[in-house]
């Protein structure tokens, strides 16, 4: 087998390239070279979620997977990018019960999804960073991708925010989390962290 090199999420951004898309940027944990994986807005979120700490009112199907995991005593040990055929990139989750090794395969935006919910090392084989990874100097830490279009009803609630108290803005983002619009909820939570920096 090829060697495997560990590698760590460096950013979560909109990509310029695809509409609802995003960019899964791992980066090389003892190196410079990154790794960007374009995956959809809503397997983004998810790990997004996870990363920032953010609780949804009913679990999400990654927490699912954790809950059944810690109920059975199932550990996951890694997840790991083995291989990148035609642009898609493949993965696998390696778990343990009672001492027997099982490879899950499974997409890689959810592999990472679930990597940061059980803090488990993202592993990638050494030639697929060969083919697909880019040096650190070649991305900039502000991604070149455009930011998503707002339509007129997220513009109108962005502005909204801007005029509404802390105290508002933490109602207005608790009920985001209830109805599950994290996406709005993201948003609310960015003010209330630059009105208290």
């Amino acid at each position: 087998m090829s060697q495997k090199t560990e590698l760590q999420i460096a950013d979560i951004a909109p990509s310029g390239s695809t509409s609802g898309a995003y960019a899964l940027v791992l980066s090389e944990v003892n190196g410079n070279r990154r790794l960007p994986i374009v995956i959809g807005g809503p397997e983004a979120q998810a790990i997004a979620i996870e990363l920032e700490k953010m609780a949804p009112s009913r679990p999400l199907t990654h927490d699912l997977f954790r809950t059944l995991c810690n109920s059975f005593s199932i550990v996951v040990n890694e997840v790991l990018i083995y291989n990148l055929n035609e642009g898609i990139f493949y993965a696998r989750i390696t778990c343990t019960l009672d001492g027997r090794s099982v490879e899950i395969d499974a997409r890689t935006s959810d592999a990472v999804a679930i990597a940061v919910r059980f803090n488990c090392p993202i592993y990638c084989l050494e030639f697929i960073l060969q083919q697909a990874g880019v040096s650190s100097e070649d991305v900039s830490d502000d991604l070149p991708m455009e930011e998503p279009d707002l339509d007129l009803e997220e513009a109108i609630a962005e502005s909204e925010t801007e005029s509404m108290s802390l105290d508002d803005l933490q109602r207005q983002l608790e009920q985001a989390l209830d109805r599950e619009d994290y996406e709005r909820a993201s948003r609310i939570r960015d003010e209330i962290n630059r009105r208290k920096s």
